[in-house]
């Protein structure tokens, strides 16, 4: 294992400097109105062009392969489709959860690798039981402007009455789904330091603090790391995590990175490789909500992975994703991620595929929080946005970025 301590310090150093799908439901389309704006980048300019207005917290983006259809989540648990660039007014699915529970109603969207042949498309959702919510993942099968056949593959062992709940979903090369499980710490504005529960992301006989890796049925593939140990949870690929929300595979070395939201301080970009272990809680640079430091060995203990990127203060990263397309050659695989708190979307520039450059702040004038980026099918960057964390708006966007010499 490297040296945390000398990683981390140039970590510091550097975040210091600054299918076709037939529609078998007629619906008439919302056109967006926003004009689109031209905004400043390293080396050149760049058009945001407004896709879909009127979203209620968009969290997640995905694409149908043929670039024709966006799918898109929104908070209050409905699932909305963008297609040929115009939002339909009707959801194509509602989750079962009650948003009035205390709880957001629907998290991510994924669609499966061969979508094109079977047309499964994946969410994550809490789900509320006796001993409070967890997280939930369920599949359907997309007809027209409709989720058919929705039915759970999953369910975590996570149940608890706090938050951090998570959720990213996540196919991989490989063809297995990522997911994402918080460590449902309790410990935000109430003034507890109660660490109890965020204790659970050291331990392997839960889902709390996780990366999962399952089938796309749900089913534990053999392979995995925890498999054969007693007492361990099957589904585990890594644990010692607080609240994961952006997963990417890089495309050179085919490795996993992950984007983690600290508490106060502390948010980590991390490579993560089968049965590590990245800490959370014993090694972090957050503080508590109290103002504590979450740890007294912020920089290492023995057996604990280090994070590649680091944020003090928090940027809070929504998500991730490693530019491929050929719209933005300047841009081939940097690493873009959505900042919540710092409403700005954070490109990384890479001389080796590890080691990250001094970084840019993208989209800063539109004072939006970045809650989802992602890639079309032509290369072009998307991104899902809303105003502000919590209330009742539909203020929500999905903006497309172009070069402004196009």
């Amino acid at each position: 294992m490297t040296n945390r301590r000398s990683r981390l310090m140039l970590a510091l150093l550097s975040v210091l400097i600054p299918l076709s799908i037939a529609p078998s439901h007629a619906q008439q389309p919302l056109p967006a109105t926003t004009s689109p704006q031209i905004l400043d980048v390293q080396g050149g300019k760049i058009r945001v062009v407004t896709i879909a207005t009127g979203l209620f917290h968009p969290w997640s983006l995905a694409f149908s392969p043929d670039g024709h259809t966006i799918l898109v989540t929104e908070r209050n648990g409905k699932l909305r489709m963008i297609r040929d660039g115009a939002l339909l007014p009707d959801p194509v699915w509602v989750s079962p959860t009650d948003p009035g529970q205390g709880n957001d109603a629907l998290h991510f969207v994924a669609i499966h690798p061969r979508f094109a042949q079977n047309g499964l498309v994946y969410v994550s959702y809490p789900k509320r039981g006796d001993r409070g919510f967890t997280l939930a993942i369920a599949r359907g099968r997309l007809n027209g402007n409709a989720l058919e056949d929705v039915k759970e593959i999953f369910v975590a062992d996570a149940w608890e009455t706090g938050g951090n709940l998570a959720g990213r979903i996540y196919f991989g090369p490989d063809a297995m789904l990522y997911v994402t499980i918080g460590d449902r710490d309790r410990i935000c504005c109430n003034g507890s330091e109660d660490t109890s529960l965020r204790m659970k992301a050291q331990s392997l006989d839960n889902h709390v603090g996780k990366t999962l890796r399952i089938r796309d049925d749900g089913t534990v593939p053999g392979d995995n790391p925890f498999v054969a140990r007693a007492g361990a949870k099957p589904e585990i690929f890594t644990y010692g995590h607080r609240n994961g929300y952006g997963l990417a595979f890089h495309p050179e070395t085919g490795s996993l990175w992950q984007a983690e939201i600290g508490p106060m301080g502390g948010d980590e970009v991390n490579i993560l490789e089968a049965g590590h272990n990245y800490g959370w809680p014993l090694v972090s640079m957050g503080r508590n909500y109290t103002g504590s430091l979450v740890s007294d060995q912020p920089w290492a203990r023995p057996g604990m992975d280090n994070p590649r990127i680091f944020w003090v203060p928090s940027i809070s990263p929504s998500s991730l994703m490693f530019y491929t397309g050929d719209k933005f050659p300047r841009w081939k695989n940097n690493l873009f991620v959505g900042s919540l708190t710092q409403q700005q979307l954070v490109r990384i520039a890479f001389n080796q595929p590890s080691q990250a450059e001094p970084r840019e702040g993208l989209l800063m004038p539109l004072r939006q929080r970045i809650r989802d980026v992602q890639q079309s099918p032509d290369g072009y960057i998307f991104v899902a946005t809303e105003r502000a964390s919590g209330g009742n708006t539909a203020d929500g966007t999905v903006l497309k970025i172009e070069p402004a010499d196009k």
